[in-house]
């Protein structure tokens, strides 16, 4: 029954409406100085999975570092929320963005850009299904669990 759940979950993940999406991003760990915002950084992120860039920022003892990658909105948008209380900009910081343009995890333009995308309504559909699939797993796994055979 959990792999039916897992399955079907994964499933509707997977499908999106409309034509094959592909967002390029940057793709580095550890830079220093933002140094990864150049072209042999630049990725393909997977089609129709990968949706969003990432970036990370850690304040360490030596200074700033960065890690940017490609990332599925829902992954995304759950570790910037969870690192939201631990992004201070003072040291052992961890600030995690989420953004849905091309390259958008770069250096930062002269107009401001959200730390985190507006959702698109395909988004919070997704998210939503998400959450939904999860209370439902854990409410078939505990009925299953408490059930006699």
């Amino acid at each position: 029954m959990r792999l039916l759940v897992l399955a079907t979950l994964f499933g509707v993940l997977q499908v999106r409406a409309g034509n094959a999406l592909q967002i390029q991003c940057y793709q580095c760990e550890e830079m220093k100085h933002n140094d990864c915002s150049t072209p042999e950084y630049i990725v393909n992120c997977t089609v129709n999975v990968q949706d969003m860039c990432q970036k990370e920022v850690l304040v360490k003892h030596d200074g700033v570092h960065y890690r940017k990658s490609c990332a599925s909105s829902a992954a995304c948008l759950i570790a910037s929320s969870g690192y939201q209380q631990f992004c201070t900009g003072r040291l052992n910081s961890v600030c995690i963005s989420c953004c849905n343009t091309a390259l958008c995890n770069g250096p930062k333009r002269k107009r401001p850009i959200p730390s985190v995308a507006t959702p698109s309504v395909k988004t919070n559909l997704i998210f939503c299904l998400f959450l939904t699939f999860f209370s439902l797993a854990k409410a078939v796994t505990s009925h299953l669990l408490h059930t006699p055979l």
